[in-house]
């Protein structure tokens, strides 16, 4: 490994540590009902067993965002990242990787027998969920390896950029947490002392929700 990308990997296992840790001083001082819910972090073991099942050389932002959790103890509430997702524990990353791919070694094989032609992408090797949105996981996001974008998916193959790195969403979220009146979408509040972002579509919890305010 060179200079530079060790470089480079130091810089953003640092990014995505201090921007968690931004993240989770705020759920200290305003939603500790959430961080009671996070799952320890992941050994370095847990993390080399997982990528090795993978097969993907994960990357090192990633590492770092499990290091400090390895997911969510099972929740009706646990939707409290941006955008209003879950963060996956091991056992959920591996099922949607291994459903996902098998969904496309079957359009591939489709295709072959169809005698080639265009492609059609349902999911790459490279990519791996780590948030889903809601419990059944049929859609959310994942990072893709080699460019290092996070990817919105969804059961009907939906497949668009949201953010240009983990940084970046950890950041944003960051940043909206801190200061509410920078949310462009669903704003920060609590309910029952639990990060939700809202206000919420359910009457029931609409109707406890308190928005965070400056």
């Amino acid at each position: 490994m060179n200079d530079y990308i060790q470089q480079a990997q130091v810089i953003e296992q640092r990014q995505v540590v201090d921007a968690w840790q931004r993240i989770e001083s705020w759920l200290h001082q305003h939603a500790p009902a959430t961080l009671a819910k996070l799952r320890p972090g992941a050994s370095e073991a847990e993390i080399a067993a997982l990528q090795q099942t993978l097969g993907v050389q994960l990357p090192e932002g990633l590492k770092a965002l499990w290091r400090q959790h390895s997911g969510f103890l099972p929740d009706p509430l646990a939707s409290f990242m941006l955008g209003q997702g879950a963060l996956m524990d091991f056992d959920a990353v591996l099922s949607v990787y291994r459903q996902k791919m098998l969904l496309q070694r079957r359009e591939d094989e489709l295709n072959r027998q169809r005698g080639g032609g265009d492609k059609f992408t349902m999911w790459r090797a490279a990519w791996i969920p780590f948030c889903s949105f809601g419990v059944d996981c049929l859609s959310g996001l994942c990072l893709d390896v080699e460019s290092g974008r996070l990817w919105y998916w969804s059961e009907y193959a939906e497949r668009t950029v949201r953010f240009e790195s983990l940084t970046a969403y950890l950041e944003e979220m960051a940043d909206v947490l801190e200061v509410p009146s920078l949310a462009t979408g669903d704003k920060p509040g609590l309910v029952n002392g639990v990060l939700v972002w809202g206000p919420p579509r359910n009457a029931a919890e609409r109707a406890l929700w308190e928005p965070i305010t400056e």
